[in-house]
């Protein structure tokens, strides 16, 4: 029998208990060469780029590649794909092949998919509400935070309204705090409006939803800037426009970017009582500096960089490794623009290998004349060596190093590598202000649920790091202040001869 006609538990909305497990302990293991190139198909079809200019085509072939070297999500997006017919023909058999081969790896997002196929009938399904709900069930139980904030939504009401909400608030709320620790953005927004307007926790509200911010959920940045804008009880009954127009920047980006997140929020947009930091108000600049950071290798003298003259190669350019095929006599016209190399036409001692050695290829343009090369260094052998002929290596080409493919998606920001490099324990007070990484061992129990590319904070000098724990005992990660190491990466906010700080940027470019 086929995997999507399994048996499953029927949905119980009036459960009295719930196990909150996390995605990331479920999921398959991903190599680093197989995310390069799923974040590549990422690049290809990202919300920064307008629809025309998104390339399925070349996301499906990728996202092919990168399936096959064992990574789930390229497998899950591919068969989104074959479901809407993008880049690949429309084939819903092959989509729900591949959902229902990370079926049987034990992949949670594969079977929430499930449960939304069924709730759409695609393909061979019959649509069928009372299948779909079960598959939602099974998803939550394995740790699918998608399946887990939507049902936590149904079940945190107040009132029992089937199949719209049950009233169920206890399962509810953990599943929407077990989704939260994931780091769900929807459910960093449903959770932050249950407690504005049941629980009436207005302060721990207001963190839920500026952390659902950082998250990427529009909703919570839209909320705040109402809350703001108007002075609800959310915020103390404080009116504050600045605030408000910050929350409505970010949740109109977030709106045109879903991918976005904005971990460094705190950089532009920190909670009261905390002043707010002088803007130019540029709206880039806003979002730009709420980004998480991509810390790009330093950049080095390239070979042929520090020579002069003739020899001198621009920085970050390069030569090929080999010679064109084109060989001239010395003293003749030059045939083609580029660089040459010295060398002899016949290698028989060791000295005259030292020699050739030691050449560096020269710049000449077309029609110029080679210049007589200097063989004194050979001693009483110069006159007899093989004569000299030039080999042709090419003009110099750019060597720059391709952006990070979450920067090419938009959705991080570049910085060179900050020296002297700082590191330091999470126990341990912030020993200077700027956006810091964090990480465990990779070896830690919690490694794989913890160490995320957007697990950055702004931090101010003095101020203790962020607790290594959620906001929220359901779903929290039990990691040792001691065990998390934090690494500093720069980007601080300045403050001017007057004192007031404002929000700046420093990028690889700068």
């Amino acid at each position: 029998m086929q995997l999507r006609f399994t048996k499953l538990d029927a949905f119980d909305p009036h459960r009295q208990s719930f196990e909150c497990k996390h995605e990331a302990d479920a999921n398959p293991s991903i190599t680093a060469g197989a995310d390069m190139l799923f974040q590549q198909g990422m690049a290809a079809t990202s919300f920064d780029l307008w629809p025309d200019d998104r390339d399925y085509k070349k996301a499906a072939q990728i996202w092919m590649q990168a399936a096959g070297k064992g990574h789930w999500k390229a497998q899950l997006n591919l068969a989104g794909l074959y479901l809407q017919g993008l880049g690949v023909p429309q084939d819903a058999d092959k989509a729900l092949e591949l959902t229902e081969d990370l079926m049987r790896k034990g992949v949670p997002a594969a079977w929430d998919n499930m449960g939304a196929y069924y709730m759409g009938g695609i393909g061979p399904l019959k649509q069928d509400a009372t299948v779909a709900y079960a598959f939602w069930q099974k998803a939550a139980d394995m740790g699918s935070m998608a399946a887990q904030a939507y049902l936590g939504e149904k079940l945190d009401a107040g009132y029992d309204d089937p199949p719209s909400f049950w009233g169920n608030r206890p399962i509810g709320r953990q599943m929407l705090e077990c989704a939260f620790s994931q780091g769900s953005a929807k459910a960093a927004h449903e959770l932050g409006l249950s407690l504005d307007v049941v629980d009436k926790n207005y302060p721990l509200a207001l963190i839920v939803l500026h952390e659902g911010v950082k998250l990427g959920s529009e909703k919570a940045a839209n909320s705040l800037s109402v809350a703001f804008d108007t002075g609800r009880a959310l915020v103390d009954h404080r009116i504050d426009v600045a605030r408000a127009e910050r929350y409505s920047i970010l949740g109109d980006a977030l709106w045109r970017n879903p991918d976005l997140r904005f971990p460094n929020l705190d950089k532009v947009l920190p909670l009261p009582p905390a002043d707010l930091p002088k803007w130019d108000g540029n709206k880039q600049t806003l979002i730009d500096a709420a980004k998480a950071l991509m810390v790009q290798p330093a950049v080095r003298p390239t070979p042929g960089s520090q020579r002069t003259g003739r020899a001198h190669i621009p920085q970050s350019h390069g030569l090929q490794a080999q010679s064109r095929g084109v060989i001239v006599e010395a003293n003749t016209p030059v045939p083609h623009s580029g660089y040459w190399q010295p060398r002899l036409y016949a290698l028989h001692r060791e000295h005259e290998r030292v020699w050739e050695r030691a050449q560096s290829p020269q710049h000449y343009d077309k029609g110029e004349t080679f210049e007589t090369v200097d063989r004194s260094s050979m001693g009483p052998y110069a006159n007899v060596a093989p004569r000299t002929v030039w080999h042709y290596m090419g003009e110099a080409v750019s060597m720059t190093v391709a952006p990070h493919p979450l920067v090419a998606q938009g959705i991080a920001r570049s910085i060179c590598a900050p020296e002297p490099r700082v590191h330091c324990r999470g126990s341990e007070p912030c020993p200077r202000t700027g956006v810091w990484f964090a990480s465990i061992p990779k070896d830690h129990l919690f490694a794989a649920r913890h160490n995320r590319w957007d697990r950055q904070a702004y931090i101010e000098q003095g101020q203790p790091f962020p607790a290594p724990t959620t906001l929220h005992e359901a779903g929290g990660i039990t990691v040792a202040a001691r065990d998390i190491r934090w690494h500093w990466i720069g980007d601080a906010n300045r403050a001017d001869a007057s004192g007031h700080v404002h929000v700046t940027l420093t990028t690889i470019d700068s």
